[in-house]
């Protein structure tokens, strides 16, 4: 795993071949037991990584598309699995709970849920008022410069544009952890501003 921009902070990936895109997986390290958001497959060298910093206690789920390495966390560390409620019987296992708008996953970490991306539910991830974590509906396919899900994927465009506007009105986001493609990690609250300019 790769340490971010906060020392508590980490992400392991996998390139997805037929998109050219990384997909990520990040890890909040945290003395109340450590929050991993939308976890990938993990390999022995990661897996060792996280024992080192103290396993996983809670996985949160963006979107029910996000299902991943969700199996292989549970099975090792046994943390409770977090997915967004208006899609927990999407999932194809059980959960333990369901997450909705404004709802503190852990001290710090709170939930946006998004409208008109390609699930019912999907989750946006707040750290601090500073960091910002998105499931599918923002992604940054190049460097710098953070994209939307295609209009052929969205349940509804307009709704989905409503969702970014409400995430680039957040004050004082710096970091913004995409599920896919290149994360921003300084003026994030920039990117997003200029991203619905550009959707609009």
């Amino acid at each position: 795993m790769k340490r971010l921009h906060r020392s508590d902070l980490f992400c392991w990936s996998h390139l997805d071949e037929a998109r050219n895109i990384d997909f990520h997986g990040y890890a909040w390290v945290r003395a109340g037991g450590n929050v991993l958001i939308d976890p990938m497959p993990m390999t022995p060298h990661d897996e060792a990584h996280l024992d080192a910093l103290g396993g996983a206690a809670i996985v949160v789920l963006t979107n029910s598309d996000h299902v991943r390495g969700v199996a292989q966390i549970v099975a090792r560390w046994g943390a409770r699995v977090l997915v967004p409620a208006a899609e927990r019987a999407a999932f194809p296992f059980a959960t333990d709970g369901g997450v909705s708008d404004g709802d503190e996953v852990a001290p710090g970490l709170v939930a946006m849920a998004l409208d008109g991306s390609k699930t019912p539910g999907e989750l946006a991830l707040v750290l601090d008022g500073a960091t910002l974590f998105c499931g599918d509906l923002v992604r940054a396919h190049e460097a710098g410069r953070l994209t939307m899900l295609p209009d052929a994927k969205l349940a509804d465009r307009a709704a989905a544009i409503g969702s970014i506007r409400r995430l680039a009105s957040l004050p004082a986001v710096d970091a913004v952890l995409v599920g896919d493609g290149w994360p921003v990690f300084r003026d994030g609250g920039r990117a997003l501003r200029e991203l619905l300019s550009a959707v609009s």
